[in-house]
């Protein structure tokens, strides 16, 4: 939508998300054909981490927003646009890229604040005080 001043209005700004993990591999794409031309979808690592939670760890939304430090609604919302992308790049052999961040939370820090209540896992597997899973 333009505005009286020519600009588009993108609503609000984002909210910083609690991200649990630091992706390994960006980018998955459909085995035997040639990354050079295929279509890309790019999902945020906010929409990943949602997916993780929801999907992969099977917490409840409520679990899963309160972690990400949003709003329930929200969640579901990211879980929801996540899943049609996903689904999408399966269906229709496209690329699928985990979005880099410039300077994203790490594990367990939200908004640059460590989170002491849930220790953290290690490089080895190991628990550790908190803070960053990342080694």
């Amino acid at each position: 939508m333009n505005n009286k001043l020519g600009y588009l209005m993108r609503g609000r700004r984002r909210r910083a998300r609690c991200i649990g993990f630091d992706p390994t591999h960006l980018c998955f794409k459909p085995c035997g054909v040639r990354g050079r031309g295929l279509e890309t979808v790019e999902l945020r690592s906010d929409e990943l981490e949602a997916l993780r939670l929801t999907d992969y760890e099977g917490l409840y939304q409520e679990q899963c927003a309160e972690r990400m430090g949003v709003s329930r609604t929200t969640l579901s919302r990211t879980v929801a646009e996540a899943r049609r992308k996903v689904a999408d790049a399966l269906l229709h052999g496209k690329r699928l890229t985990i979005a880099q961040e410039d300077d994203p939370p790490h594990a367990g820090d939200h908004v640059g604040a460590t989170l002491e209540s849930e220790p953290s896992l290690g490089p080895d597997g190991e628990e550790g005080q908190g803070g960053s899973a990342v080694g």
